[in-house]
């Protein structure tokens, strides 16, 4: 079990790292969007370039950040019995959850996604708009997101089994041993 701890707490610093860097795209997202519209507005200049890179930055601030959300509980649960479970009923329904519903279903959009990405890569996709951006490198973060948000269900349900079967006192505990730097 401290082996998968050990590769549990690997994905949790790849995770963090990945999220710490998306925070500073949300900085960057809103300081393009304000020089775009003082262009657009002050000096009568628009690129498409500028609304894509707006676009690719908010998409991957919702796709790079999904793994780092999940490490930290913050997405939203709808079940109203959750609240009211034990911890150990809640590391089930978190460790079912995560078998039978999130890894099936990033395991299945990666598969689906990967010719489309790859195709992409491939040709160079461009965008079909005049001064666009390319493309495929915003296919890539999507299906690197996946990957990510995948990861962090694999960790996510080591700690819960790892909670259930007595090597961690909590169920979102880090795992025990040294920080990976």
């Amino acid at each position: 079990m401290q082996t998968l701890l050990r590769l549990a707490q690997l994905i949790d610093a790849l995770n963090e790292r990945v999220g710490q860097f998306t925070l500073w795209l949300v900085l960057l997202s809103v300081l393009v969007s304000a020089g775009n519209a003082t262009m657009r507005y002050l000096f009568r200049y628009s690129s498409n370039a500028y609304l894509e890179l707006q676009w690719y930055m908010f998409a991957l601030i919702f796709l790079w950040a999904a793994g780092y959300t999940l490490k930290h509980q913050g997405h939203v649960r709808v079940d109203v019995f959750y609240g009211r479970l034990s911890k150990r009923g809640q590391a089930w329904v978190d460790l079912l959850g995560t078998l039978f519903f999130l890894l099936p279903f990033t395991a299945l959009v990666i598969w689906l996604s990967w010719p489309l990405v790859t195709e992409s890569i491939r040709v160079r996709e461009m965008s079909p708009d005049a001064g666009g951006l390319p493309r495929w490198p915003i296919k890539l973060a999507f299906l690197v997101g996946m990957v990510l948000l995948a990861l962090q269900g694999i960790s996510e349900f080591i700690k819960r089994l790892a909670f259930l079967t007595g090597h961690l006192e909590a169920p979102t505990e880090e795992a025990p041993s040294e920080e990976v730097v």
